[in-house]
């Protein structure tokens, strides 16, 4: 990782305020939407309440929301010539891709802070402060596999369109991953193999320690939650990798 690249981008994304507001806003209002739409919030959940459930699970769709559309943007840079000035410099692809994801986290956790302000504001609750430190740390961490995914969607596509690609996939990922809505039954099967279903539920492990919100009550172990976020990140960053070595042997 090269600090002074990590310096350099973060400045670049400060800038950015439009993708700031994006990645900041846009989850503390789905919170404030989803925590207070059907009441109820402030009925008990595990260790918290509905409304820590709610704010969890926002941060971590803000949280990966932010990391896929900063890395995603490695494919407009690579358009624009910027990846063909890195590719002359002695950074390495892993280094590269190392750079990217310390950027990401920086701004998942400011996007992810931001959530849990509001929500510790608005009534959400949880009966240990380390509940609230664990869920934090673990959205900010584990958010860090889907800023692989963005730069490897990305270069992949390689065109204006791929953020927009990789973005969409998060929304699909989540629908299908348990974090808007409960799931039960076949489709509650086919989510725990998906990419957010792991990250989601490890994200909200402090409070219901595993039980879900699915009718019937289901209960996943912690295992089998680690297991489905190393095998994503394995994934993903094997794409990352491919996709920078790829765009750069074209040039």
């Amino acid at each position: 990782m090269n600090p002074t690249y990590v310096r350099i981008e973060l400045f670049r994304q400060s800038r950015d305020i439009g993708n700031i507001m994006f990645s900041v806003c846009m989850p503390a209002v789905m919170y404030l939407l989803f925590g207070n739409m059907f009441g109820g919030g402030d009925q008990p959940a595990g260790n918290g309440n509905v409304k820590f459930y709610v704010m969890a699970s926002m941060a971590a769709y803000g949280a990966a929301v932010a990391t896929t559309s900063i890395a995603g943007t490695a494919a407009t840079e690579s358009m624009l010539g910027w990846g063909r000035q890195i590719a002359l410099t002695p950074m390495k692809p892993s280094g590269f891709v190392a750079s990217k994801l310390t950027v990401s986290l920086i701004v998942a956790g400011v996007s992810a802070a931001a959530v849990f302000v509001i929500g510790a504001a608005t009534g959400s609750r949880a009966d240990e402060p380390w509940i609230w430190v664990a869920s934090f740390l673990i959205v900010v961490l584990g958010s860090g596999v889907f800023a692989l995914y963005g730069m490897g969607i990305g270069l992949s596509f390689k065109s204006e369109t791929a953020i927009g690609v990789a973005s969409g996939g998060i929304v699909f990922f989540s629908f299908f991953g348990n974090v808007f809505m409960p799931l039960s039954g076949t489709m509650l099967d086919i989510a725990r193999f998906t990419p957010m279903y792991g990250y989601a539920g490890l994200v909200r492990y402090p409070l219901t320690e595993g039980a879900s919100a699915s009718v019937g009550g289901a209960v996943d172990s912690m295992g089998m939650l680690v297991a489905n976020l190393v095998a994503w990140t394995l994934i993903f960053a094997g794409l990352a990798l491919w996709a920078v070595r790829r765009s750069r042997a074209r040039r």
